[in-house]
């Protein structure tokens, strides 16, 4: 029986209403969704991975079909190694979609697991990590850009 698993890969640098808008509409079309944060040594985040961790599972508080965890290496040898089908990705615009498009046929070409794409809500299609990050970094508010649980993580 294949699973009917997929898998949200991302840095949620931090988690944004744009990512909590793509995961809300991928749960009912999943058993199971894990929001997998890639580990990237190269990258230096502005969050800690265990505060990323702890917003997330405090968003998402109570929703059994969540799980949250973090990986590191190629996103599709993870899907392998928790038996997930497909992977979610969010598209704000057209850039996102060749961006995201030629991803999804790599990983394709090089397994058997399926991109689902999901169009952000037009409302939330503006927010992105790397724009909250630069408010944070000036000390603006982010509190229309972000869930409750992220307002209180300090930048590193």
């Amino acid at each position: 029986m294949s699973s009917n698993t997929a898998v949200f890969p991302g840095s949620f640098d931090p988690l944004t209403l744009g990512h909590v808008d793509i995961i809300q509409r991928a749960l009912p079309l999943f058993e199971k969704l894990i929001i997998a944060i890639g580990v990237n040594s190269e990258k230096k985040s502005m969050f800690s991975l265990e505060d990323r961790i702890a917003a997330i599972k405090s968003t998402f508080e109570g929703e059994t079909k969540i799980e949250v965890t973090s990986y590191s290496g190629l996103t599709i040898d993870f899907c392998k190694s928790v038996n997930a089908n497909y992977l979610v990705r969010g598209l704000r615009n057209p850039a996102d979609f060749e961006f995201e498009k030629a991803i999804a046929n790599t990983n394709r070409a090089l397994s058997d697991i399926d991109t689902v794409f999901l169009l952000t809500t037009s409302g939330k299609s503006f927010i992105s990590s790397s724009i909250v990050r630069e408010i944070v970094k000036y000390n603006g508010d982010i509190s229309k850009l972000v869930p409750e649980a992220v307002l209180n993580l300090k930048a590193q």
